[in-house]
């Protein structure tokens, strides 16, 4: 008799593993970047309304057919389709070429955690140079936040050409965090402002790629997180709960972060004026207290008035102090999460608990998407009968956590954040919304809309109402194609790629092309997993032709 297939011990442990898996490192370090591109407040105006017409429909759909099918992606699509297998198969390389990345930032937050038991922390002041005489060069001409990223963590080559060695410590913590994965996936199923920026189309353009991505739509995570469902449980009501949930604490983390680049703003402001005022103070004997913040301007004025050939000479070394340029800085990704909120953390109270705190924060974000990831992987996987004949589901899981382990070696190189921006920036994109596209199309026009709302009212007791069935067939389709040709656009139009490479000599990041061999990788990384849909169908068709002759494969 066939395995009966596992199944949560309640619909909560459902709902809280979908919550941990969507809500991730992106709703910390993206959205409240993008509020503050695109008019602060008036962001969440389009991403509400991507919200309400792409994002809960296609969580729902993925759920219900992960619900009704009762497998992983790859059975999931191929019982709907046997054309459609190639679905599921490109589902599994996205999340396999996602996780082999994204444990490098738990990687990293344990590195962090680590070194946040120091006092000072680490990061807080530049070391000394070689002979003990000064700060640093590098350090001192960047800051301390960047320099304890960039040299002592990721001890990052110029460019992306000079490979280097593999950084020992990252590596240990690489190990670590997928130790920890490994652990996790063994205790099983049962434990797991301005207005006028709306008229913006690349606000509305990223809106809905963040509904798109946060959601973690098309890696098949959901559908293997659903197939664990009793064929009765509401995935209607647990896909409105769990978008909520997720852009609630999206916009949660926004008011978290600003108050942050508040914080660190004012902080440099100030800092920016005190080494002004005691630049000025040292250079034209000035009284201790004549220059305040109040009167610098007017200082300025009169020191270069009254020592013009003096003050032309210190001029170059006054700073241009400007609290709305501070507030105006916008970043994202590793460069906020290690960084500028690093550096905010250096100046507050009792620094090493708020340090503390904010690192297994991340690394319970990361931790939980990443066994949304491998549960995408490893489901298609342990629900074959040829694998799991072979091999129990502890030794799969450990051969795919040893192999993205060992691949992910490759980001703990000295020129290893250089390969990590190519797979963070290329290896989804494009893949997924083709993915998320086929599989609405697949569900309303190969399967059948009618059919399929059959199957949810028999499984459920519940009828599937109007708004449900227009956003199926075609507005969210509509949506993704539109989603999908402005990304095509856009890498057409910008002409060679490029990426932002650290120059110690600089204390900065300067922009840079991709060499031939890595814009033809990028280019190898995104048809490695779209590529799988047209080729497996047909391979299917071909084995078809070959086997019955002239009679097609039928779902």
């Amino acid at each position: 008799m066939e395995k009966t297939r596992p199944l949560w011990a309640n619909p909560l442990q459902f709902v809280f593993a979908c919550i941990s898996y969507a809500v991730g490192l992106g709703n910390v370090w993206r959205f409240p970047y993008l509020c503050q591109m695109y008019g602060g407040g008036s962001f969440l105006v389009p991403y509400i309304i991507m919200l309400i017409v792409e994002g809960m429909p296609l969580l729902y759909l993925e759920l219900a057919v992960g619900q009704r099918m009762r497998q992983g992606s790859i059975g999931a699509w191929r019982t709907i389709s046997p054309y459609l297998r190639g679905v599921g198969v490109a589902s599994v390389v996205v999340s396999f070429f996602l996780s082999m990345y994204y444990n490098v930032i738990n990687a990293w937050a344990f590195w962090y955690l680590f070194h946040s038991f120091q006092d000072p922390l680490p990061w807080s002041v530049c070391p000394l140079n070689g002979n003990r005489t000064g700060y640093d060069e590098e350090c001192e001409k960047a800051s301390s936040t960047q320099y304890f990223w960039y040299r002592k963590t990721l001890n990052i080559s110029p460019s992306i050409q000079e490979n280097g060695s593999v950084q020992w410590e990252p590596a240990l913590c690489l190990i670590l965090a997928w130790l920890v994965v490994y652990l996790c996936i063994l205790r099983g199923t049962e434990s797991t402002g301005k207005l006028e920026q709306l008229a913006n189309p690349k606000a509305w353009i990223n809106a809905a790629t963040q509904i798109f991505f946060s959601l973690g739509l098309g890696f098949g995570s959901l559908i293997a997180f659903a197939s664990y469902n009793e064929p009765s449980n509401n995935c209607q009501k647990h896909a409105i709960i769990v978008s909520l949930i997720n852009s609630c604490t999206s916009i949660f983390a926004s008011i978290v972060t600003f108050s942050i680049y508040g914080f660190k703003a004012t902080f440099n402001y100030e800092n920016c004026l005190n080494k002004v005022i005691l630049l000025l103070t040292n250079t034209f004997d000035l009284e201790d207290g004549f220059v305040t913040t109040n009167n610098l301007e007017q200082v300025k004025i009169d020191l270069a008035s009254a020592y013009p050939d003096k003050y032309s000479e210190v001029f170059p070394q006054i700073k241009n102090c400007s609290l709305e340029s501070e507030l105006s800085t916008a970043v994202q990704g590793t460069g906020l999460a290690f960084i500028v909120y690093t550096e905010a953390i250096k100046n507050m109270e009792v620094s090493q608990l708020w340090s503390v705190l904010y690192f297994f924060m991340l690394l319970m974000l990361g931790i939980g998407s990443m066994l949304g990831n491998t549960a995408a992987i490893l489901t298609p996987l342990t629900d074959s009968k040829v694998i799991s004949s072979h091999l129990p589901k502890e030794a799969i899981a450990g051969l795919v956590c040893l192999i993205n382990c060992a691949v992910g070696m490759v980001f703990t190189m000295e020129s290893g954040n250089y390969w990590f921006d190519i797979f963070n920036d290329y290896a989804a994109t494009l893949s997924l919304l083709l993915i998320v596209l086929v599989e609405t199309v697949a569900v309303c026009y190969v399967y059948g809309l009618r059919r399929f709302e059959s199957d949810l009212q028999s499984m459920t007791g519940r009828s599937l109402n109007w708004y449900w069935k227009i956003m199926w067939a075609g507005v969210s389709p509509l949506l993704i194609i539109s989603l999908l040709i402005f990304y095509l656009s856009d890498y057409i139009l910008t002409g060679t790629l490029q990426y932002q490479a650290w120059d110690a000599s600089q204390g900065q990041l300067v922009t840079k092309d991709y060499p031939t061999y890595a814009l033809a990788f990028i280019g190898l990384l995104v048809a490695s997993s779209t590529m799988c849909i047209p080729l497996v169908a047909l391979g299917t068709f071909v084995l078809h032709r070959l086997k019955h002759g002239d009679t097609a494969p039928v779902a």
